[in-house]
């Protein structure tokens, strides 16, 4: 397996990964509704955004992206045919890695369903992040501390 940073003309891509997943499952529409494009991704990714892709045998099979300003890992997602093989820790220490170098972090942290059933849940606790708050939408914020 490569992890490789993405690029502006990896966005499709993303796009595709995003929606084959089964758990969190969102359309292109319900992403377009929350403001998330291709046009968007593009954007983010030419400012304060950085994305990974998890590749086996020149296949993309998972991505990551983190945004530094916010301190967040903002997507986390793995081809449900290739769950369970390290790409998902190993997309999650790329993104990590990259939002620890940035200046002034102490403290960063991502968004997830607050469903201790769902396995995304269970790998950020795995991973050692420590759920918080619940927000408004649902969603349950998860932390990790510079430490």
């Amino acid at each position: 397996m490569k992890i490789r940073e993405a690029q502006v003309g990896d966005v499709e891509t993303l796009f595709e990964i995003r929606t084959s997943v089964i758990e969190n499952h969102q359309s292109r529409e319900e992403l377009a509704d929350l403001g998330i494009t291709p046009k968007t991704i593009a954007e983010m990714l030419l400012t304060d955004c950085r994305a990974w892709i998890a590749e086996i045998d020149d296949r993309s099979i998972g991505f990551s992206m983190a945004n530094a300003t916010e301190k967040t890992i903002f997507a986390m997602f793995v081809l449900p045919s290739f769950a369970g093989r390290g790409a998902g820790r190993a997309l999650m220490q790329q993104a990590e890695e990259w939002l620890w170098l940035q200046e002034g972090t102490e403290e960063i942290w991502l968004l997830t369903g607050n469903e201790p059933k769902i396995r995304a849940y269970g790998f950020y606790l795995h991973l050692g992040w420590t759920p918080t708050d619940i927000q408004p939408d649902g969603q349950i914020k998860f932390i990790k501390r510079r430490g």
